[in-house]
């Protein structure tokens, strides 16, 4: 026999808190430095999605420009692309609001 009972003891009854110490370091590292980073992303993107607003220029995700013509309750902005061409676009599909102006008045 090459181990005496003691040392068997000793050597497999280790403290489960110094066994799950490491992962338990990953796990808070991952969640400061990329989960929680990520989520204040998803938040700010959310915040701009809600304060778009009519006569903003905005840029989607496949790289247009356009002027907010028209802002609807739902899902979907009408942008003007160009002069006399207005496209529907979904909201979610925003990347960024490049100026925002002052608020166009509606009783012209």
């Amino acid at each position: 026999m090459l181990f005496t009972p003691v040392y068997a003891q000793a050597a497999g009854g280790g403290d489960i808190l110094t066994s799950f110490f490491p992962i338990i370091l990953l796990i808070i590292i991952f969640w400061f430095f990329i989960f929680r980073p990520q989520q204040k992303r998803a938040k700010a993107h959310q915040e701009m999605l809600g304060a778009v607003r009519r006569g903003d220029t905005i840029v989607t995700t496949g790289g247009l420009v356009g002027k907010v013509t028209k802002v609807t309750d739902g899902a979907d902005l009408q942008v003007e692309i160009a002069k006399g061409v207005k496209v529907n676009i979904v909201r979610t599909m925003l990347s960024d609001v490049r100026s925002k102006p002052e608020p166009v008045n509606d009783n012209k």
